[in-house]
């Protein structure tokens, strides 16, 4: 990441994150599944990253704290937007291994996540089997991804993903 900034996201940098994602996943991105677990609760907490160049945000994550079955302790992983210019050089993942090992010091125990295997395995998630964890909405069971930030946590943890505290 030469010549980047990596930070906390900061309640200003709002519009830009907003923009980010209009251009990355565009209007459609509202009717996602996990965008019903993120209604209602904070729209950072301090897992969520920028990385910033030339004091413009090029990538942005977002961490929301979720309960899984009841059960607090996990964070979901989402939207994660790189700018274009920018993708394929490492932002993204850049971003999230930094907020995982937050999290990991934090003592929470998994991050779960609905996206591409190919992409996320590289960042140590693996498919939830199928059933195990359910998400208020449709999803692709092939698309329900976890890392374990405590090893065992996904063994242990099973039910309907809700926003946690």
């Amino acid at each position: 990441m030469v010549d980047a900034l990596v930070r906390e996201v900061r309640p200003e940098d709002g519009a830009q994150i907003s923009a980010l994602h209009q251009r990355v996943f565009g209007p459609g991105r509202f009717a996602r599944t996990a965008y019903r677990v993120r209604e209602g609760a904070d729209a950072t907490s301090r897992y969520c990253r920028v990385c910033l160049i030339d004091g413009r945000i090029i990538a942005a994550v977002r961490f929301t704290p979720i309960c899984i079955g009841g059960t607090d302790g996990a964070l979901l992983l989402g939207p994660l937007a790189v700018d274009p210019a920018y993708a394929n050089r490492g932002y993204g993942r850049g971003l999230v291994r930094e907020a995982m090992d937050t999290a990991r010091a934090d003592g929470l125990s998994l991050v779960l996540l609905v996206g591409d295997e190919p992409y996320y395995a590289r960042l140590g998630f693996i498919r939830v089997p199928a059933g195990q964890i359910a998400l208020p909405g449709p999803v692709n069971p092939e698309r329900l991804l976890a890392a374990e930030l405590a090893q065992g946590s996904l063994a242990r943890l099973s039910g309907l993903v809700s926003a946690g505290t």
